[in-house]
């Protein structure tokens, strides 16, 4: 008889259970759709709703691919009742998803990336892309939580963020960039804040059809609780694009202050001459960072599937139903 084991809420293993035991687990509210299982003879994780022989005893709410309900309160939508965030837990079961289902989310990745790259590269159509980031990533974003939830799903998908909820998924996106760029303007700090508290925003509207203001309301609340968490997630999950944006900058950088010292030597500067050599200094400018740029869209690729991937189960414990508190 097949048993399973069952990772509980307090990130303890429970088991070897068999599949009866499992249910009446379900039965008791103590497991949903989304707890991890693992089969006997097996290394990976899965969610609960993946398995059929125990997906039978879910509740119609918590069948596959049906998003687990969110409390209300007399504001709306409220924050979801988990109160921690596990940043390891993420990661790791990013890379379970990855390797499970490899070859759907890179394709779909790339597929948004490609669309990103043609469309910044070519004159005037990079501000279009720029309307269209929320629209392309909650379609992305909505592939990951159908594998996540065990639903099927395809490269397809992608797209349907084109659909009814278009306006508000490009609104979603558009604010949440516009605004906090505006934070910028004052402080980085600012920035930082707003763009880890609105990190779940455009998930929100893709996965749940919510109004994009509500959304980015609720996310900032659910996300202000465990803002820190969040954060650390995010920077590790995204560490080398981070580490070769900074490469770039500083190569940059040192390009530019070795050419203006070279210009102005030891005296005044010589703002004639420093005009006059612009275009000069430009170019090696570009020669220097055209190459850094495109490898940094490279790994920027490669590295998309996994944070994605930590960022839609972190999006799954803070706006999904409480997880098992243990069998």
């Amino acid at each position: 008889m097949a048993t399973y084991t069952v990772l509980g809420g307090d990130r303890q293993e429970y088991g070897p259970a068999t599949a009866d035991e499992v249910r009446q687990w379900i039965t008791e509210g103590r497991l949903n759709g989304q707890s991890l299982v693992r089969p006997e003879g097996s290394a990976q994780w899965l969610p609960l709703a993946t398995f059929p022989e125990l997906a039978q005893a879910l509740p119609p709410q918590s069948a596959p691919g049906a998003p687990p309900p969110l409390e209300t309160s007399w504001s709306g939508p409220a924050v979801s009742p988990v109160a921690d965030l596990h940043v390891g837990s993420c990661l790791v079961r990013s890379w379970d998803l990855l390797r499970a289902h490899f070859g759907l989310l890179f394709a779909a990745t790339f597929l948004v990336w490609m669309l990103g790259m043609i469309m910044q590269f070519l004159p005037l159509v990079g501000f279009v892309y720029w309307l269209l980031q929320g629209v392309l990533y909650g379609g992305l974003y909505l592939v990951f939580l159908s594998c996540i939830r065990g639903r099927s799903t395809g490269v397809a998908e992608v797209f349907s963020g084109f659909g009814t909820g278009f306006a508000q998924l490009l609104l979603a996106g558009v604010m949440t960039s516009l605004l906090s760029g505006i934070g910028f303007l004052f402080c980085v700090l600012p920035w930082v804040y707003l763009t880890v508290a609105w990190l779940f925003a455009i998930p929100l509207v893709a996965d749940r059809g919510m109004e994009f203001w509500s959304a980015m309301e609720l996310s900032r609340k659910a996300v202000t609780r465990v803002w820190f968490k969040v954060f650390v997630l995010a920077v590790v999950a995204y560490l080398p694009v981070i580490l070769m944006h900074g490469i770039t900058e500083l190569r940059v950088t040192g390009v530019l202050l070795d050419s203006m010292r070279d210009l102005t030597g030891s005296g005044a500067p010589d703002f004639a001459r420093l005009m006059e050599k612009m275009p000069e200094l430009m170019a090696e400018v570009a020669r220097v960072s055209l190459p850094l740029v495109m490898l940094t869209k490279l790994v920027t690729l490669l590295n998309l599937p996994f944070a994605l991937g930590a960022l839609m189960f972190a999006y799954e414990d803070l706006f999904g139903s409480r997880p098992a508190s243990g069998a």
